[in-house]
């Protein structure tokens, strides 16, 4: 069975973590918004790491992709978010088959594309789609190189990544800090990396990233019927009010960006109270990698991680691998 959230007395102080909200940008207060229509990592990460199907696994709700390739894979899947808006879309997609919706985060991605396409003949829609039917790592990094990531991209790229660049002034203050130094140089270096590795041609993030599209031929394991137990909560509270070793495995992506030391310590606590001895736990971060270095950040094909960390809990933050 799955953990009950009221299983063990927690403390009720907020978290302190500006996804309280459920709004990316700054304005006057509104409702809670859909800020992913659709999700950016790469659950290949989470099914090569996690103990075998069947194991209880707590993801981030979002848009319901995660929860969804982790229950297709046999797990016994919660899937938690703090915004009820973003909960409700990943329960009508993930129960009733609901198409994707454009959230937030894909507006303001949408915008820097139709930026690029009309100012750069190399982003227009039929070059960056000839680019994503590549199968060729080492073709694509040439090509990346030599049509793409040119001057022109760069400079665009600074004025809308850099600390006083549009997106900056674009989000609420609580999500300015979770942008690196020199986020336009980090991103585009992070986009080179993934196209060198990972074939174009089977990389549903890169086609999302780079076009905003759907790759042809690929599966929404959201279509309905995934067996998840979706919450409405936040993930600390959440895991510190869990029974002792409910989990066998979490995954928590964007969780520390935004939120403070205060937040981190409490969640890496949280982790080790609620997920058993020798589980795995994935944590997913914007920022650039500290003296732990990157981790999985290379093998996770959504090219915009700067850390992706799997750790064993009661083993002192050891790898999972």
């Amino acid at each position: 069975m799955n953990p009950s959230p009221a299983a063990r007395p927690g403390p009720s102080r907020s978290a302190g973590t500006p996804w309280r909200a459920g709004r990316l940008l700054a304005g006057p207060a509104r409702r809670p918004r859909v800020l992913f229509g659709r999700m950016y990592e790469d659950p290949a990460v989470e099914l090569s790491l996690f103990p075998p199907p069947g194991a209880r696994v707590l993801c981030i709700a979002s848009a319901g992709d995660t929860a969804a390739a982790l229950a297709a894979a046999g797990y016994e899947v919660t899937a938690l978010d703090l915004n009820p808006v973003q909960l409700a879309y990943a329960r009508a997609r993930l129960e009733d088959g609901a198409p994707a919706l454009t959230g937030t985060a894909e507006r303001l991605t949408g915008l820097g594309r139709a930026t690029a396409a009309a100012l750069l003949p190399a982003w227009r829609t039929a070059a960056v789609t000839g680019f994503l039917h590549l199968d060729d790592p080492a073709e694509q990094r040439r090509r990346w190189a030599a049509e793409f990531d040119g001057p022109g991209l760069r400079l665009l790229a600074a004025g809308a990544l850099r600390p006083a660049g549009a997106l900056a002034a674009a989000l609420r203050p609580g999500f300015r800090c979770a942008l690196p130094r020199g986020f336009d140089r980090v991103l585009l270096r992070r986009i080179a990396r993934t196209v060198a590795r990972h074939p174009n041609a089977a990389n549903d993030w890169a086609w999302r990233l780079l076009l905003g599209r759907e790759r042809p031929g690929a599966t929404d394991l959201t279509a309905g019927g995934a067996q998840v137990r979706l919450l409405l909560g936040e993930v600390v509270e959440h895991l510190e009010r869990s029974a002792a070793g409910s989990y066998d495995a979490v995954t928590l992506s964007n969780v520390v960006d935004g939120p403070g030391p205060e937040f981190a310590r409490r969640l890496r606590a949280a982790v080790e109270h609620a997920v058993r001895p020798g589980g795995v736990a994935v944590v997913r971060s914007l920022r650039e990698p500290g003296p732990a270095g990157p981790g999985l950040a290379a093998a996770d094909r959504s090219a915009i991680w700067g850390v992706v960390r799997a750790v064993r809990t009661g083993t002192d933050g050891a790898d999972a691998r």
